[in-house]
């Protein structure tokens, strides 16, 4: 009888269970992530029947890590942070600190952890999860506004104590807590001030060249293909050649590749491995889980689960409302990161692989995560709840009022604000684009063939390259802050596809379509807030229609009804 091979058993027995306990998660309305947590549970040593492969899923488990710090990376932008950077910085800092500090009390006071393992319990104890918090403001629809850009901000700044974090930890381990500490310190700083000289000019000048003669084949599979190589390359090189984590040198060439015109397909091209092998991972967390050890100190547990909720929720609760920023939007903000994910994971494997923390840390910190996680939403109504009710109290109004108002943040930078978003530059959408320019309404366009985007930047058009269809590429031209969206796109599927995607973004943004047929352009006519659905035969034939009525002397006004009924399809 033939029998399977362990990879091929681990992939497919892990997806199919990742798949149907993280559907079973989103039924229940409960993030995915603890449907797959679930799942390694579930064919780890510590349950019966079947057992993955621990090598295997470890191997998959790091790329996993490495595409995610990869995504990480090509989301990256300074401007997200220099918007609100008088908040999310000092803000950011004080939290993670007052987070690690609790947390390396619960070490100390409850594992007998030593001063820097209990700092790096700490510090796993204080970072919230990055898909969780951004997906719950986006259900929430709070993605866009103050409360989102504000999280984003304070995301970021976790996201890079995390990657120092990661730096230093193999030279704290190899250093121990002794006086070799300072000599692994200084080794690790030269092997990182290596790996960034050559990711500055290889990552910075060749990496984009490279993307850009793959995008001007035309090839989406050899695109995509590169990208992956780079991202994984990368991440095995950074390791190999320097000793530097893999997932903090797929990091870097995520954050260099975003900062060229080909990042926002980029990111569109590995969201889908991205999300595969991150399931991965956490079904790698799962495996390692013994449930029997949690259930046997449940009071580890709690106290991990209050340690986050205190040194996450309510400390940047009050960090906000002390740095002047109004409390409806602290609450959002603070509810929503109120929890641990996937850096913690992270942290947490790399310190247990390490050495530098006991096993023992494992079971009650995937156990706080998963409650966390589990009660995000819960956490964010109640939060604004208590925020609505202290707004109407007139002690709160009147302490407001005596510290001069709540802090405003700066609006989105006024090229990105009232604009018009034109998807296929085209020749209709480059007339469309014209027209609009001679009456100076600015104008962004999208365009999914590269040397076509090349062509347009070097015009001095504002424009992004990659395909709308994908949620990457249509947020990088901020579709929630513009006035207009025109589809000029020949692909109809495609087409129907960017504006249920913009609706999401901004529900109230009028649109004018290209439709292909009758059929469609009926369909899209019957969509709220579409402003003109042009079809290019039909106007064609009515541009034809008013020539011919003019030439027989019919009247201005009658011409104009007929071709609006013949329009509207009632001729």
């Amino acid at each position: 009888m033939h029998h399977a091979h362990p990879l091929l058993a681990t992939l497919v027995v892990a997806l199919a269970l990742a798949f149907a306990l993280g559907l079973a998660a989103r039924l229940l309305r409960v993030p995915p992530l603890l449907g797959y947590l679930a799942a390694g549970l579930a064919v780890g040593p510590y349950t019966p029947g079947f057992v993955a492969d621990e090598g295997v899923t470890s191997a998959m488990a790091e790329i996993g890590v490495a595409l995610l710090l990869f995504g990480v990376g090509l989301h990256f932008r300074a401007r997200d942070l220099l918007a609100v950077w008088r908040v999310a910085v000092p803000g950011a800092i004080a939290q993670i600190t007052i987070g690690t500090v609790l947390g390396a009390l619960l070490g100390h006071l409850a594992f007998g952890l030593e001063a820097g393992a209990a700092l790096v319990l700490g510090l796993a104890l204080a970072i919230s999860s990055t898909a969780v918090a951004t997906r719950t403001l986006e259900e929430r629809g709070r993605l866009g506004g103050d409360a989102g850009r504000l999280a984003l901000g304070w995301l970021v700044m976790q996201d890079l104590v995390v990657v120092l974090a990661l730096v230093l930890l193999p030279a704290l381990a190899r250093g121990g807590e002794g006086t070799a500490l300072g000599p692994a310190l200084l080794r690790t700083a030269g092997e990182l001030v290596a790996f960034l000289l050559v990711m500055a000019v290889a990552g910075r000048v060749l990496l984009p060249r490279l993307l850009g003669l793959v995008a001007a084949t035309g090839s989406r599979e050899l695109f995509t293909l590169a990208v992956v190589v780079a991202a994984l390359g990368t991440a095995f090189g950074s390791a190999a050649l320097f000793g530097v984590s893999p997932a903090l040198g797929a990091f870097f060439a995520g954050v260099l590749l975003a900062e060229s015109p080909l990042g926002h397909q980029a990111a569109a091209e590995t969201a889908p491995l991205q999300r595969v092998f991150v399931a991965l991972f956490f079904v790698s967390v799962g495996m390692l889980v013994d449930p029997l050890v949690v259930l046997s100190a449940p009071w580890l547990t709690l106290a991990a689960f209050l340690t986050v909720l205190l040194g996450t929720g309510v400390a940047i609760l009050l960090l906000l409302v002390g740095l002047r920023v109004a409390l409806p939007t602290a609450a959002v903000v603070a509810g929503s990161m109120a929890q641990i994910g996937e850096f913690s994971f992270v942290l947490a494997a790399l310190a247990i692989g390490q050495g530098l923390l006991p096993e023992t840390v494992r079971g009650p910190l995937l156990a706080a995560a998963t409650l966390t996680i589990v009660l995000t939403p819960l956490t964010l109504r109640l939060a604004e709840r208590l925020a609505a009710r202290a707004v109407g109290d007139r002690r709160y109004r009147a302490w407001e009022t005596r510290r001069a108002g709540a802090r405003a943040f700066p609006s989105p930078p006024p090229g990105l604000a009232g604009h018009a978003v034109i998807v296929g530059f085209g020749r209709v959408g480059r007339l469309v684009a014209q027209g609009l320019a001679r009456h100076g309404v600015p104008i962004l366009a999208i365009e999914a063939d590269h040397a076509r985007a090349a062509a347009i930047r070097r015009e001095g058009i504002p424009v992004i390259w990659g395909d709308a269809a994908h949620a990457e590429v249509l947020a990088a031209a901020r579709p929630e802050s513009a006035s207009l969206i025109v589809l000029a796109m020949p692909d109809a599927f495609g087409c129907r596809r960017v504006l249920e995607l913009a609706r999401a973004a901004n529900p109230g943004l009028p649109a004018a379509v290209r439709a292909h047929d009758d059929e469609e352009a009926a369909l899209l006519e019957r969509i709220e807030g579409v402003g003109l659905v042009v079809m290019g035969e039909r106007e064609i034939a009515l541009g034809m229609a008013g020539f011919a009525l003019r030439h027989f002397g019919v009247p201005p006004l009658g011409a104009q009804a007929t071709l609006e009924e013949l329009r509207a399809g009632r001729g």
